[in-house]
């Protein structure tokens, strides 16, 4: 870069080419006017610079009353005072620089581009999020700019071994991407192991955490995640503290904590803020609703088609009663409501805001209602199909969710087929599939697998959830070495 300013103007010109949305401004400051400055910044990201409240207006007052050597000598020392001012020494960088937001200041005389905070792009503020809802627990939830995603975390894990590491991702978005961790807590390994998946790809852009996550899967094919997403900033931090790592994408208003686990996505935040028995309480209601998500309409056509005398008498001639008149075998007679039910969820998720709730709600019950009268559907596989429904909403995870949806339609299949055997069979398949399942070497199935590595620790935070004074011991997710994370003030000695 040279000290002339018509040299490093031309050249960031013909960098940049022509464009709407880019300001560009020349002017001349110091005492005597003699002193040429260029400003550049993106529409919207800089202020109204003749505002006393802007920090570039400020700046350019200051200027108008100082010699061309003492505003060099300033920008040099920094002697404005300004706490993420950054120079740069070649107008590349200083291009890069212009489109994260900020102001781009050229000065006659002075061999470095310079970067002045100001605005910033428009961005979401921080507002209570919609999947991840708690009966106690903070309302804040991550917004779109990654640097409030950070401070939210930081505001929470108020200690210097808290770190975040920043990386580039995207040859043309250049997206930000943070891997906010503990560092006495992680293993090296694992962070490495993230910064190498993170950087296997290259791709024209990255626009949402869920191309990372999905650029970053080792076993791709499967429908269950092996990242575990969050809305919430109480999560993350829980699940630092554990000794895990969140990635955080600049766009995006959902993190992903990795290493994760099956039993990760049934908690949620107030199971710990909640009293241990209510917490363990709902915790197997929602085991219970994975089940019978993935499993109900399936088992309903094994005993229906094939194992009927496990009924009793009086329920069996109901359920014949209902079925007169029904057209179709009961297999196409369920898949038909699955569909409808699938749509009707698909739509309410599509339409905006109180008119989706709607839609859900009303347009199932007219669906149903009439389906039943038509004689196309008997009121038995409704109930079937709804309460299969009610199950899918109960899993505090949609990603998670949303693979039970799609494996309930295998066991369908195959409990019609082979009845009972048929649902013998899917479970052996799943359960085959999960524990060949690794989230960044962890097994899915902890801790109901490999308990033994953390001295069965894990188990009391498993299908119930212990008293917290019982869970002295961190998961197996963070250094040996870095277990222990409660204990009483009192004890000399720590006792397990």
């Amino acid at each position: 870069m040279e000290k002339e300013l018509y040299h490093n103007r031309e050249t960031f010109l013909a960098l940049l080419g022509e464009s709407a949305d880019i300001k560009k401004k020349t002017m001349y400051l110091g005492l005597k006017k003699d002193v040429g400055c260029f400003l550049a910044y993106v529409e919207i990201t800089g202020g109204n610079f003749l505002f006393e409240n802007s920090v570039v207006g400020k700046i350019l007052n200051q200027f108008c009353n100082m010699s061309k050597g003492e505003i060099c000598e300033s920008l040099e020392k920094n002697a404005l005072g300004i706490s993420d001012m950054t120079l740069f020494e070649t107008v590349e960088e200083a291009a890069d620089a212009l489109f994260t937001g900020d102001v781009i200041l050229f000065v006659d005389g002075f061999d470095k581009a310079v970067k002045i905070p100001d605005k910033g792009y428009p961005a979401m503020s921080v507002t209570e999020p919609d999947s991840e809802k708690v009966i106690r627990g903070s309302r804040e939830g991550f917004a779109d700019s990654i640097k409030v995603n950070t401070a939210l975390i930081r505001k929470r894990l108020r200690t210097p071994k808290l770190k975040v590491k920043e990386v580039k991702m995207g040859t043309r978005s250049h997206t930000n991407v943070d891997i906010v961790y503990m560092e006495d807590l992680v293993y090296p390994s694992l962070l490495e192991e993230v910064e190498r998946r993170l950087n296997r790809y290259e791709i024209d852009g990255i626009l949402d955490s869920g191309m990372v996550e999905q650029l970053s899967e080792e076993k791709w094919y499967s429908p269950f995640p092996q990242f575990q997403t969050t809305q919430r900033p109480d999560r993350a931090a829980m699940a630092i503290l554990e000794g895990r790592i969140v990635v955080l994408s600049d766009n995006s208003p959902s993190g992903l904590i990795l290493p994760t686990d099956y039993n990760s996505f049934i908690k949620t935040s107030d199971d710990y803020y909640s009293r241990w028995e209510i917490a363990s309480f709902a915790r197997l209601i929602r085991y219970l609703a994975a089940f019978f998500a993935m499993t109900m309409p399936g088992l309903y056509l094994a005993v229906t088609n094939f194992h009927t005398q496990i009924l009793p008498t009086t329920l069996l001639l109901s359920f014949a009663a209902a079925r007169q008149g029904v057209p179709f075998p009961a297999v196409i007679e369920v898949l038909l409501m699955e569909i409808a039910f699938e749509l009707l969820r698909e739509a309410g998720v599509r339409l905006p805001g109180a008119m989706g709730n709607t839609i859900g709600i009303v347009g199932g019950l007219i669906i149903g209602q009439a389906a039943v009268e038509a004689n196309i559907v008997s009121p038995i596989v409704v109930i079937v199909v709804a309460f299969t429904a009610l199950c899918s909403f109960a899993i505090p995870n949609e990603e998670f969710a949303t693979a039970f949806r799609l494996f309930k339609f295998l066991f369908l299949f195959l409990c019609s087929w082979l009845g009972f055997y048929g649902f013998l069979y899917g479970m052996l398949f799943v359960l085959i599939h999960l524990s060949h399942l690794k989230s960044f070497g962890i097994p899915y199935l902890t801790p109901f697998v490999g308990a033994d590595l953390n001295d069965y620790e894990d188990e009391r935070d498993s299908l119930l959830r212990q008293p917290l004074f019982c869970m002295k011991r961190r998961p197996i997710y963070a250094k040996r070495s870095q277990r222990i994370r409660l204990k009483r003030k009192d004890d000399h000695v720590f006792k397990k």
